[in-house]
């Protein structure tokens, strides 16, 4: 947890001198994450991480990977509106089970993360158009 300065307990700052340089601190801390994921492979990666035990079957490292190629793949295959149409959708689907696959995600698994990562998508095409 961050403590503020010592300068606060002295009383030569005040309260929002204090919460402008935790909002400072917070703005640094999300233009450049810790662990060099990007914001969208950040995004995706916490949607693998759902499931503990996929972490624990696959390890953060592996889901990192995945979550790079998935970033890869939509930023590809994703059209204007794309999530509107069930076709395109439904490919969508399909390559995240082919990169699950490739990656040697936990099958039983897969269902509830195919979930959470094309909804992710979803979010990130809107953002994207």
């Amino acid at each position: 947890m961050y403590a503020p300065p010592d300068r606060y307990h002295k009383r030569s700052i005040d309260a929002l001198q204090v919460i402008q340089e935790l909002l400072k601190l917070t703005r640094d801390l999300r233009d450049e994450p810790e662990d060099g994921l990007s914001q969208e492979e950040a995004a995706f990666n916490d949607a693998l991480a759902r499931s503990e035990s996929a972490v624990a079957l696959m390890g953060n490292e592996d889901l990192r990977v995945i979550a790079a190629e998935l970033v890869n793949t939509v930023r590809a295959s994703a059209s204007v509106d794309w999530w509107r149409e069930d076709n395109v959708r439904t490919k969508m689907r399909v390559a995240v089970k082919r990169i699950f696959k490739k990656h040697g995600f936990p099958p039983d698994l897969q269902a509830e993360a195919i979930k959470h990562v094309v909804q992710q998508a979803e979010a990130m095409a809107r953002e994207m158009s």
